[in-house]
């Protein structure tokens, strides 16, 4: 319980693999911040406690999936196996524990919300240890389950669909203890907070042409360069814009090349402006993470995914095209004739559309920060196990 005039302190633990885990944090940070009764703070677990080991697993990870990406997808179909007694889950969460331990010992939190599954692996082997008795909230940020997020000390889970609570169950996990919310964004993604025709007039496009909003997710992965320009090459009226991220490299080349371009085209690294280059486009051509997928619903903007990471994206990319509301183009060959294909057939566009507004959760921070509110810290909260 809480006292009068003492914030609830909790910690969310994300992991710098690609922005979409921190995006996801910081919008539930600001969801719990948001009546004054709890302070939040947002610490990256790949920075923390044996940052030697910790740097070396996430320059491993990066370097793995832009290069050798069919590794990856083999050590990801593997971690996915049945092993006995969960090999893979317990030599991942004791490699990292000390990190948790240093990250729970100094932040002395009263509840810790993990969003990507190696701290809550770390997490959830202290307290199977008895080393740490902190409540344990699990927000999973992809629209697939993997093992290494399934631990019987996890307290609260939070997912993006039924089907994936009900896979969660189906690992033994007790239903009660999960709640299918949708993954948290910012709230600044809302289609009806935008003036679209202003956007356009701030990127510098002057006429009423469509938009196509070109993304390689928070660290410009991809092969961007080469889709801008197989694009560029289609014979219809368009204006092109291209977020490369932190790639610094990736953007300086592309202004190199710009006026090579036959279209209109803007580019640009980092922005936190994505709610409104979002509002302005009328199609988005991206990776498939979670967050980017997330936001993008929300807004209602039809996807055209590429470039997928194996695992996680594949089933990201897999599961929003089943539903009609993206494209999952998975020969590079073929992104130039099926953007044809979308931009001349209006009504297709309309129906992604559609299908985009009724799987968009853009509510999903805020429905979390309530549950874990009631849940653990309102009068007679207890968690189910």
């Amino acid at each position: 319980m809480l006292t009068k005039n003492k914030p609830v302190k909790i910690l969310l633990v994300s992991a710098s693999l690609g922005a979409g885990h921190t995006q996801a944090a910081q919008a539930i940070k600001t969801a719990l911040e948001s009546n004054h009764l709890a302070a939040a703070e947002v610490v990256d677990f790949m920075a923390g406690g044996n940052s030697y080991l910790n740097t070396l697993v996430k320059e491993s990870y990066l370097k793995m999936i832009d290069i050798f990406p069919d590794m990856y997808d083999l050590m990801y179909r593997l971690s996915q196996m049945p092993l006995p007694g969960s090999k893979v889950q317990n030599l991942m969460a004791i490699t990292m524990k000390r990190s948790m331990l240093d990250l729970t010992l100094k932040h002395r939190p009263e509840a810790i919300i993990c969003t990507h599954p190696f701290p809550c692996g770390a997490a959830a082997y202290l307290k199977r240890t008895r080393q740490i008795a902190t409540p344990l909230i699990g927000v999973i940020t992809d629209f697939s389950l993997h093992r290494l997020w399934c631990y019987s000390e996890t307290d609260l889970y939070f997912v993006a669909t039924a089907k994936l609570k009900q896979e969660l169950t189906l690992q033994g996990i007790n239903q009660a203890r999960i709640h299918a919310t949708g993954i948290p964004i910012d709230a600044k993604f809302q289609p009806a907070a935008t003036d679209q025709a202003a956007i356009r007039q701030t990127l510098g496009f002057t006429n009423t042409h469509p938009v196509i909003l070109i993304m390689g997710g928070g660290l410009g992965l991809g092969d961007l360069k080469q889709a801008v320009f197989a694009i560029d090459a289609l014979p219809l009226p368009f204006n092109l814009v291209v977020v490369t991220g932190r790639n610094a490299t990736l953007r300086r080349s592309l202004l190199a090349k710009a006026h090579e371009l036959t279209h209109p085209v803007k580019v640009i690294g980092y922005s936190r402006h994505i709610p409104e280059l979002m509002a302005a486009a009328d199609l988005l051509i991206t990776k498939p993470g979670a967050l980017t997928i997330s936001e993008a619903l929300s807004m209602r903007l039809p996807m055209l995914f590429c470039q997928a990471i194996p695992g996680q994206e594949e089933e990201n990319a897999a599961y929003l095209s089943q539903r009609g509301a993206a494209l999952w183009v998975q020969n590079n060959h073929n992104l130039a004739s099926t953007v044809y294909e979308l931009m001349t057939e209006p009504e297709r566009l309309h129906y992604m559309r559609e299908m985009a507004g009724l799987l968009a959760r853009p509510a999903a921070a805020q429905t979390i920060a309530a549950t874990i509110w009631q849940k653990l810290f309102s009068s007679g909260a207890a968690v189910s196990r």
